[in-house]
């Protein structure tokens, strides 16, 4: 069960507090572009108006719990149809990324404390949801839940195994994760995604059961060479204590290097959770770190419908 919801204040002094910040926001977005476009139109107060009007009439913070997910292009559309002019000329879609960054900036205005995203055993709070922010590290709870959605989304095909099931193996043996698949048969499964946070960087390890493969993808091209060879003693102990002697050889290692590349410091999980995502549903990696933003809003969106975009 999947559901999001507000902690705390009322629904009424929580409407009292949005509006109050929101109002806050819009006198410092007007200042802005006043100061930046002074065209003496009066149009920057105009669109500051809509746009506020814009974020109550649609629940964005209900829904989302902050305005991080919204993108200009959805708001540029509403102006169209309010001003009926085009609003996606360069100079003016400026104007509508630095309002609604004023937006997304302002203390109060960017998230609604308390709120929630429930699914299953996970919960989302907004320190967790803000980290697909910009350029923030994505931290377990993010990578978990969405994990679990892909895993879902293909329930009898993949397995998704927690984010610290790696660091658990690596320093306990298979003694230490014997339990985590009890009341699972991996090798029924079509696909194993094993997440590796090692320090401040985040990988993936991907099994295909079928093919009896190991591969290990990364986003900053690094060959670690421990992470498979971990796995595949994994492997081999798990086929030993269920009785699947069949899995015990002919396993190969790949290294995947023609895939999606970061160039920061920051994007390493979500490269990993789209490289789950199109595994696990048969998508080609089309992704590249130009995508990154867009890719962020979306899963945070996904994340709070609790459900993929496929």
């Amino acid at each position: 069960v999947c559901s999001t919801r507000r902690c705390g204040a009322d629904r009424s002094s929580a409407r009292t507090i949005r509006k109050r910040t929101e109002q806050s926001a819009l006198f410092s977005s007007r200042g802005w572009y006043r100061k930046k476009y002074r065209s003496g139109t009066g149009i920057e107060v105009k669109v500051s108006v809509s746009i506020s009007k814009i974020f109550e009439r649609y629940p964005y913070l209900q829904k989302y719990g902050s305005l991080i997910p919204v993108h200009s292009d959805d708001v540029v559309e509403e102006l169209k149809g309010i001003f009926n002019e085009d609003f996606s000329q360069p100079h003016r879609k400026v104007m509508v990324q630095h309002l609604i960054q004023s937006y997304q900036r302002s203390a109060g205005t960017a998230m609604v404390k308390g709120f929630r995203v429930n699914y299953k055993r996970h919960v989302l709070t907004m320190d967790d949801l803000s980290t697909l922010y910009g350029q923030n590290w994505l931290n377990d709870q993010v990578m978990n839940m969405y994990g679990d959605l892909v895993m879902d989304s293909v329930p009898e095909k993949v397995h998704f195994f927690n984010s610290f099931f790696y660091d658990k193996l690596r320093t306990k043996g298979y003694d230490g994760v014997k339990r985590w698949t009890k009341n699972v048969d991996i090798f029924q499964k079509d696909l194993l995604l094993i997440p590796i946070h090692l320090e401040v960087h985040w990988s993936l390890i991907s099994v295909d059961i079928k093919q009896r493969s190991i591969t290990y993808f990364d986003s900053q091209r690094t060959l670690n060479r421990r992470c498979p060879k971990h796995i595949f003693k994994y492997l081999q102990a798990e086929a030993m204590i269920k009785e699947k002697r069949d899995f015990l050889t002919g396993w190969k290692g790949f290294f995947k290097m023609n895939v999606g590349r970061q160039n920061n410091d920051s994007d390493c999980g979500a490269f990993v959770l789209q490289y789950c995502k199109c595994l696990a549903l048969g998508q080609p990696f089309s992704i590249s770190q130009q995508d990154m933003p867009k890719l962020r809003r979306l899963m945070y969106k996904e994340l709070c419908h609790c459900k993929l975009s496929l």
